[in-house]
């Protein structure tokens, strides 16, 4: 089976220098592309620049991305292949740089436009912007794909976090959503379109299973 695995951040640049980002070391995503390339399927991993894990990444072709366009960018290349599965566990960025002012003695803002904003000009403004929902675009592109997608919470307790997993669902039409973070609590939860939830406390049992459930998708 052809995958397409996302793993690590994505980048919004401020200027030229100074960059917008999430944490993310790209681990769960560059283990699973290895996973499923000693599996022996055709694995295509799209990994973040500034992802950190130094285990080896192996996969059958190994892609490096910046910013949340250029992710998007990147699905827009495989669209027309034959994908039988996506796991889009990148950590995109919800922001972007929009304008950057500072205030004058007057208090009157004035937009910022160097290629290095300076330090010497003190507390400056920023507008964050909300950037694109890369997995409402998924089934677009990939409409006979197994989609998995994650919901990674740090508020919040195991019922609030499951909710926002099946409202991914409903909302993007995908397969499945891995709930986890500390709000979750230990290990995975696999939620699924009929609103139920399994339970895997480790990452090779999640890898395992959603092998199976592409597998089984692709089969149907």
């Amino acid at each position: 089976m052809r995958c397409v695995i996302t793993a690590g951040p994505t980048y919004e640049r401020m200027d030229d220098v100074r960059r917008l980002t999430n944490f993310s070391t790209g681990r769960l995503g560059i283990e699973l592309a290895a996973f499923l390339h000693a599996r022996g399927h055709d694995v295509v991993l799209l990994v973040g620049e500034q992802a950190t894990w130094p285990g080896e990444r192996r996969a059958g072709t190994v892609v490096a991305f910046s910013t949340t366009q250029d992710l998007l960018d990147q699905f827009t290349v495989l669209r027309g292949e034959s994908v039988g599965a996506v796991f889009h566990a990148a950590a995109v960025s919800d922001f972007r740089f929009g304008k950057v002012f500072e205030r004058d003695a007057d208090g009157r803002l004035h937009e910022l436009k160097e290629g290095k904003v300076s330090t010497r000009q003190g507390t400056l403004m920023a507008e964050l912007v909300p950037t694109p929902k890369l997995i409402s675009r998924l089934r677009e592109f990939f409409p006979k794909a197994a989609i998995v997608g994650w919901k990674f919470e740090v508020d919040g307790d195991r019922s609030s976090v499951l909710a926002k997993a099946r409202a991914q669902l409903a909302d993007n039409g995908t397969t499945a959503c891995i709930a986890n973070g500390r709000a979750y609590g230990e290990g995975f939860g696999i939620v699924t379109p009929d609103g139920s939830c399994r339970q895997v406390n480790d990452r090779e049992a999640l890898f395992g299973e959603l092998e199976r459930l592409a597998t089984a998708l692709g089969k149907s």
